[in-house]
This record gives C-alpha cells, sequence and structure tokens, in this order.
C-alpha cells in the first residue's frame, strides 16, 4: 500500500481553512487516521463527505453509539439467523460465510477500491474503544476467526474520526492520529458559508443576522451557543417567513432555531431584559 497524495482544497458546498487542508493532507501523506475535533455544528461530519467529493472516493459510515463494540466494525457472526435458517428453512447451513456481515471497518478493508472511513463521534463509545482499534487500523488487516478469513486491505482507506470531547482519548491511540481542531468560523467565513447556502440572500438581512448570532454567542451563561448549521436554518426560516429584517431583541423571529434549551432561552431573555452587554 503506497502513498496517494492529493491536495485537499475543500469542495463548492463545503468551505476550509488552510489549516485543515494541511492537516487533510498530512493525513493522506502520512497515510494515518485524521482525528477532528470541534464543538457540534462546525462541520466534522460534513468534512468526511467533502473528502469522499473532492478525491472521487467512495464513503463508507461508521456511527459510534455508547453500546458499539470495536468488533461490530469488522464483522458479525449472525448466529440467530444461522439458527432461525437450520430450523424453519430449507437451506443448507453449513457455509458459515453465509453469515458472516462484515462491518464498516470490515467493508473498507475488503474494498476493490480506496475509500474514506468515517468512524463518526469515537468518544460515544467505551473508554477501551479506542484500543481496541489500535491493532486493525495499524496492521489494515484483520482475521474472521468463524472461516480463518484474513482480509487484507489492498488499499489503504482514508480514515476520519470525529470526536465532540466528551471523553479523553487514550495516549496511545493519539499518537497514531493527526489531529485537527476545528475552530468556530470567524464573521467572515461565517458569511461566505451563509453565501454558500443563500447565494441569493439580501447582503443587509446576511449583516443583520450575523450581527444576531454573534451576539447571542457571546452572552454568558449559555448551556449550547447557536453552531453553523443552526444560523444556517434561521436564515432558511427568516427567508421563508419573508423577514427582510433582525435585530438582536427579545422579539428576535424564530428564536427556537438557535437556541435549544429552556435555561439558555431564560438567559437570553434575563440579558436583553437586563441591558447586560455582551461581545459581539
Amino acid at each position: 500500500m503506497t502513498a496517494d497524495f492529493r491536495s485537499f482544497h475543500g469542495t463548492d458546498s463545503y468551505l476550509t481553512s488552510e489549516s485543515l487542508e494541511a492537516a487533510v493532507d498530512c493525513a493522506l501523506t502520512l497515510q494515518r487516521p485524521l482525528l477532528v475535533r470541534g464543538e457540534p455544528g462546525t462541520g466534522k461530519t460534513l468534512l468526511a463527505e467533502a473528502v469522499s467529493e473532492a478525491l472521487g472516493l467512495p464513503l463508507i459510515r461508521w456511527q459510534v453509539k455508547s453500546t458499539t463494540r470495536a468488533q461490530d466494525g469488522l464483522y458479525v457472526y449472525d448466529t440467530v439467523q444461522r439458527l432461525y435458517d437450520s430450523r424453519f428453512d430449507d437451506r443448507a447451513v453449513d457455509d458459515i460465510s453465509h453469515y458472516i456481515k462484515l462491518g464498516p471497518m470490515g467493508q473498507a478493508f475488503d474494498a476493490s477500491e480506496r475509500v474514506v472511513l468515517l468512524i463518526d463521534e469515537i468518544d460515544k463509545a467505551d473508554v477501551e474503544f479506542p484500543n481496541d482499534l489500535l491493532n486493525e487500523l495499524d496492521r489494515m488487516r484483520f482475521r474472521i476467526d468463524e472461516t480463518q478469513r484474513e482480509v487484507v486491505a489492498e488499499h489503504r482507506p482514508f480514515v476520519l474520526i470525529t470526536s465532540n470531547a466528551e471523553k479523553e482519548l487514550p495516549d496511545a491511540f493519539l499518537r497514531r492520529c493527526v489531529f485537527h481542531f476545528i475552530d468556530f468560523p470567524e464573521r467572515e467565513l461565517m458569511r461566505r458559508i451563509v453565501d454558500v447556502h443563500h447565494p441569493d440572500v439580501d447582503e443587509t438581512l446576511v449583516e443583520q443576522a450575523l450581527e444576531a448570532f454573534y451576539g447571542i454567542r457571546g452572552m454568558r451563561r449559555l448551556r449550547k451557543p447557536p453552531s453553523t448549521s443552526e444560523l444556517i436554518d434561521w436564515v432558511t426560516v427568516l427567508l421563508s417567513a419573508g423577514i427582510g429584517e433582525v435585530s438582536l431583541t427579545r422579539e428576535l423571529p424564530f428564536l427556537g432555531t438557535l437556541l435549544k434549551k429552556e435555561q439558555d432561552l431564560a438567559s437570553f431573555a434575563d440579558q436583553l431584559a437586563g441591558g447586560r452587554r455582551w461581545r459581539s
């Protein structure tokens, strides 16, 4: 498996920074997983779609849950289906391979071409989950015990791992990754992001919406500040309702699109009612 360096510059719908592009290129060159952190709504998951589109590679998703085991990513032996077939079906059940189902990582290793493998929200799983992935990610191969078949990656996938920093990841795992933290977009980049999704929106409305958006994000004691995706949704609703101008007042329209916690709605009302200042 040789390195396949192709420079990444985002896509028409996914705008990037130079540091993010450099991190992707570094992971491509070193053939190491790219671990991406950042607050929700900063485009971590969408980055995998952008890399897939930009490099013309298929995308395989592995959505990690609290019950996910590393073994699930390799393969699953469906013993229940085999037992059912042996009792109620006429088909032969001697060939165990019929009941082996490759997981997302197994599919990526077994693919006939290079793919992008997204391991999404790795920190949702058990604390030992990242360490359990180390051997397979390093060797790019694994053995199916029930059939003794060894699955070996002919083309090393580009592995992108996202984390919301809910748990600390083991040092041994971090050493094997290229790391990038996606900063929250500054105002100018956010304006460009809005333009991508709403190219014909009135500039005055965009400026007013950004002023209100960053005003809210600068308020104290918010448990969940609004994210990029919520700003895009808010502008969509404003346009749909025919609203041409907004300002940061207690009557801000469709506030529930931006703030999703009762405590934050109360804090928003209190800070505006008290005439307190916020950072813009």
